[in-house]
């Protein structure tokens, strides 16, 4: 099913201020909380806002939906990224009922395994990572394979992250019971409020060691450098970024993710603004005054023809249209623009001046 606007979603207009954006969908939460409305649509509508609402609040995310829209989201981020430091605690306190004011639990109650969230994954995630890397402007146009060579930390192998020496068994924390977490719940005047902690003496691991591993002395993880290979898609544009799941840094049995940023160099002969490229070209002056033809080398290679008009002027802009750069994860090209450089000739030989002399009087 084809995913609404977020901004439709929440009935906002895309200058919505952040202030604007948290009232409208605390409003909304209200009205189609499954445990304050009974239709059978509710729970998919609180899904929907609560989505759209996890996007738009967040800068970096709303820059990315407003450029890429959903094809830029889909791209960068899981379910459980879209969710994850959303924090929803002010939204929902004072709404009554077992809420939890917990991301967690909001996933637990409204979302269920669908999302792939869940206590003991976040708790134990490892760190993203970032890469950045440079290419030059006809990779951005033609799109690259290339292999980068990224230092981070992975699951050891002797222990398998259990952290523990190969032969021994962990033993289930007694602290947090092997939950890897603490839940403290008090009545208030709004209803019952649910507060979840890391547990202190396993750090979320749900188990105890008493005989580490001796290859990454209890930690379950080893630093390595690897060799991954990153295919650059066409159209890529300064600061855009690829995301490589699970290829972060380890933490017990679930992986961070790779986060590339693409830098693009200048061209010597290029300037790109977006999808569209601009070449600045020599135009004489005789072509300028009387018209004539020129030619240009395009971002591809391609030799086209450019029609000079009479009495073309300096500064004058000429489209090739569907010649500039591919959009990105989508069909079609942006334009390519030539800026005419009109050339006042210099060293005139006696007989030249004369004629633009003679030329002069007539003008």
């Amino acid at each position: 099913m084809t995913k609404r606007d977020y901004y439709d979603v929440l009935g906002i207009s895309k200058d919505a201020t952040k202030e604007e954006i948290k009232k409208t969908y605390r409003k909304l939460a209200l009205k189609y909380h499954p445990d304050k409305n009974a239709d059978k649509d509710a729970e998919e509508r609180f899904k929907e806002i609560s989505e759209a609402y996890a996007v738009l609040y967040n800068d970096e995310k709303r820059a990315m939906y407003d450029q890429y829209g959903h094809a830029g989201i889909d791209q960068r981020y899981t379910t459980e990224d879209i969710f994850r430091g959303t924090d929803f605690s002010d939204i929902f306190r004072g709404m009554g009922g077992n809420f939890g004011f917990d991301i967690n639990d909001i996933f637990e109650q409204f979302f269920g395994q669908r999302t792939g969230f869940n206590r003991q994954t976040q708790t134990r995630r490892g760190a993203d990572l970032r890469y950045d890397i440079e290419i030059s402007l006809e990779d951005a146009y033609n799109g690259v394979k290339t292999e980068i060579t990224v230092p981070r930390t992975e699951q050891c192998d002797t222990c398998k992250g259990t952290c523990a020496k190969p032969g021994t068994t962990p033993k289930k924390c007694p602290q947090c019971n092997g939950t890897g977490q603490l839940q403290r719940t008090q009545r208030t005047a709004f209803g019952m409020f649910t507060q979840v902690s890391t547990c202190s003496r396993c750090q979320g691991q749900g188990t105890s060691i008493e005989t580490p591993c001796p290859t990454c002395n209890g930690r379950g993880t080893i630093q390595q450098t690897r060799n991954i290979e990153l295919t650059i898609p066409r159209g890529m544009d300064e600061n855009s970024q690829l995301r490589l799941t699970g290829e972060g840094e380890a933490s017990g049995g679930h992986a961070g993710d790779l986060y590339v940023v693409v830098h693009v160099k200048n061209h010597p002969r290029f300037e790109r603004h977006g999808r569209d490229l601009v070449l600045k070209k020599d135009v004489s002056f005789p072509d300028a005054a009387l018209g004539g033809k020129i030619k240009v080398e395009t971002i591809d290679g391609t030799i086209e023809t450019v029609k000079i008009p009479d009495g073309t002027q300096n500064g004058d802009v000429f489209k090739l249209k569907g010649k500039g750069m591919p959009e990105l994860h989508g069909r079609g090209y942006g334009d390519f623009y030539v800026v005419a450089q009109v050339k006042t000739p210099k060293g005139l030989s006696m007989r030249a001046r004369l004629l633009l002399e003679e030329l002069k009087g007539e003008l």
